[in-house]
């Protein structure tokens, strides 16, 4: 298995690949230095009695009650008890892992203070696949993602339970037979565990990585649509996006006119393609004549799916940063030789980034939603049968039904999408006095992507079925990249003759687009 060193850079990619189990994670020697130095240099200042939030004090608004040094294993062990109070469903597997990942990873930045003996746990586990049932449910993300990393420090120690086959096990059970040790908890391992934004942080990681291969095949579906209708490449041209210059507006049409060299169905691009017909000059006037434009759709797909692509690059550079961050409370400072309390477990940043990509998610939906209307609509789809049925029409209604779904996909998305960054609720006996939501927003983002997924084996399989209509069995007149994302859906999807329940074809298709597409 592929091993992914730690040291000052992990990409969102390279924690997907880890979060999948397809890579395992290691610490590089300098991290390791860096945890050393860090857990040291607490050490000093605690045996000489400084007062340090969570070791010596108690934690919240009870940070006024000391504690002596001698209590403290017992006060990192509560505290771990007092905040494994999630509910509802747990997170998935994958999730977990990318939790765990991003947590190692703020830990081994080295301004934690926590003993590499707990970062060394916390591997194994993830090396081992002793994964944490962690619930969904009872993060406000201000003093990070207390709740949900509590049941990760409380699998650690052995009181928790972990995600099997199927069914959940005790995690001391688990832990034994892969010959790890329960945890100790000692000087501010407790703390270090929770209190931090690694959560959010995964799972909006995770979310980057899907959104951007389902933005990609909303742009290569763009294409087939485009080939189907006789798109005008004019509007792709590379010349626009110099004009206007955003990064992702230029990225598509890049992408667009790279896939379309071989794509003969399309208008050629040529500037001033457009003449007057010289029948003008006589009447002054011609009515009614062809649209030397196309609908929006097409001709602002750049524009539309580019603004989606730098939502996406500020988000995953949001994300990027906090993965490779102190995300704690205190900071140990080694080279000033003291530690810092403020708020760097304060979320914000996060539930700021994921709440703009729901909304770029939900408008990718909303014109994924118009491309299947205008193919399925014998008024706007070019002489395509009516719902492209392949039977009778009248006895047989093609995806007349798939496009209701498809209206409704866009409905239940647009029910989300309230930001949760704003929805601050003050708590912890008015201590938290404002709180960031940013798990709840990186969840939303992550339901969000699931619908589009669904959203976009439909118009695959829409696409796929107008590639049939128009090409009478052979597929040969279209671009490589629809050719093959015709080949795709046919694995799973057989062409629609006479009408059947797709129900479970959507579905499978959705879950093979979002996994392998």
């Amino acid at each position: 298995m592929n091993v992914i060193e730690l040291d000052q850079v992990l990409t969102l990619s390279e924690l997907a690949s880890i979060a999948e189990g397809r890579s395992q994670l290691q610490l590089s020697r300098s991290a390791r230095e860096r945890l050393c130095a860090g857990a040291a240099q607490l050490e000093r200042l605690v045996a000489q009695g400084a007062l340090v939030y969570g070791i010596t004090t108690g934690y919240g608004p009870l940070a006024g009650n000391y504690v002596h040094e001698h209590l403290g294993g017992s006060l990192q062990r509560k505290l771990v008890y007092h905040l494994a109070t999630g509910v509802g469903a747990l997170f998935s597997q994958r999730e977990t892992r990318a939790i765990m990942v991003a947590r190692i990873a703020n830990l081994a930045q080295g301004w934690s203070g926590v003993r590499p003996a707990v970062v060394d746990h916390l591997l194994a586990m993830l090396n081992q696949d002793i994964i944490p049932a962690v619930p969904q449910l009872g993060t406000v993300g201000a003093s990070g993602d207390l709740t949900p990393l509590a049941h990760i420090a409380l699998a650690a120690i052995g009181e928790g339970q972990v995600l099997g086959n199927g069914d959940l096990q005790d995690a001391a059970s688990a832990l034994e037979r892969a010959g790890l040790h329960c945890l100790d908890l000692a000087l501010k391992d407790g703390l270090a565990l929770v209190n931090g934004t690694s959560a959010m942080t995964g799972v909006a990681a995770l979310n980057g990585v899907d959104a951007r291969r389902a933005f990609e095949l909303a742009m290569r579906l763009t294409l087939g649509y485009g080939e189907l209708m006789g798109a005008r490449l004019e509007a792709w041209s590379p010349r626009l996006a110099i004009a206007r210059p955003h990064p992702g507006q230029r990225h598509v049409a890049e992408r667009l006119n790279l896939l379309s060299q071989d794509a003969p169905r399309l208008q050629p691009q040529q500037a001033c393609s457009h003449s007057l017909p010289e029948a003008l000059e006589n009447t002054g006037l011609l009515h009614h004549q062809p649209i030397p434009q196309d609908p929006y759709t097409l001709r602002c797909a750049p524009q539309e799916l580019g603004a989606a692509f730098d939502v996406l690059e500020f988000h995953d550079q949001l994300v990027a940063t906090e993965l490779m961050a102190a995300c704690d409370n205190p900071i140990v400072d080694v080279e000033q030789g003291t530690l810092w309390h403020g708020g760097n477990f304060y979320g914000q940043h996060l539930a700021y980034a994921a709440d703009s990509l729901t909304m770029a998610v939900i408008k990718v939906g909303v014109y994924i939603e118009r491309i299947i209307a205008r193919l399925t609509d014998p008024a706007l789809n070019q002489g395509l049968p009516p719902f492209l049925t392949g039977g009778r029409p009248g006895l047989d209604s093609g995806f007349m039904g798939a496009q209701v779904t498809a209206t409704a996909l866009v409905a239940e998305m647009r029910t989300h999408a309230m930001p949760a960054s704003i929805q601050s609720i003050a708590t912890n006996a008015n201590n938290q006095d404002v709180v960031t939501l940013g798990t709840i927003a990186a969840r939303r983002c992550r339901d969000m992507l699931e619908l589009l997924w669904k959203l976009l084996a439909i118009e695959a399989m829409v696409v796929a079925q107008g590639m049939d209509l128009v090409g009478q069995g052979s597929v040969a007149t279209f671009s490589t990249s629809s050719r093959d994302i015709h080949r795709f859906v046919r694995h799973t999807v057989p062409f629609l003759t006479e009408d059947r329940p797709l129900s479970h074809e959507i579905e499978r298709l959705a879950d093979q687009l979002a996994k392998d597409g």
